[in-house]
């Protein structure tokens, strides 16, 4: 495929999960620790921290050590990437569109053709009608 790029497709499989575009949105608010990002979600640590690197794969979040304190904050211009793959996505659509409706355009206005009956309406076989008793 032409449009493979795998950045592209790290940032579309980090955003694939709910849990990451919770994160994402909590980031949106501005930079947080780890646990503060851990507080809303049932789940264990480490398996958070899973999470944070599929993000940081993605290129979407960024962290920071400071002490003992883990600090993640969102990276500007991370989903340009897919912005402009998106942009692309829909111009083409919008084109293939376009040519559809104005093919449908066209078949409204020539007047309909009449079918010719070349075919006798075919006899039922008595095998198909049985009646029940």
């Amino acid at each position: 495929m032409a449009n493979h790029s795998p950045p592209l497709d790290h940032v579309f499989g980090a955003l694939a999960d709910p849990t990451r575009r919770a994160i994402i949105a909590r980031l949106s608010q501005g930079e947080a620790s780890v646990g503060e990002l851990a507080q809303p979600f049932d789940m264990a640590l480490p398996s958070l921290m899973k999470h944070l690197r599929v993000l940081e794969t993605g290129g979407l979040v960024v962290s920071e050590k400071h002490g003992r304190v883990r600090t993640c904050r969102l990276m500007p211009g991370a989903m340009q990437g897919a912005e402009s793959w998106l942009a692309e996505q829909r111009a083409i659509w919008d084109a293939r569109l376009d040519r559809l409706e104005a093919y449908v355009a066209t078949l409204e206005t020539k007047p309909p053709r009449k079918r010719r009956r070349t075919d006798a309406p075919r006899p039922t076989s008595p095998s198909k009608h049985r009646t029940l008793r």
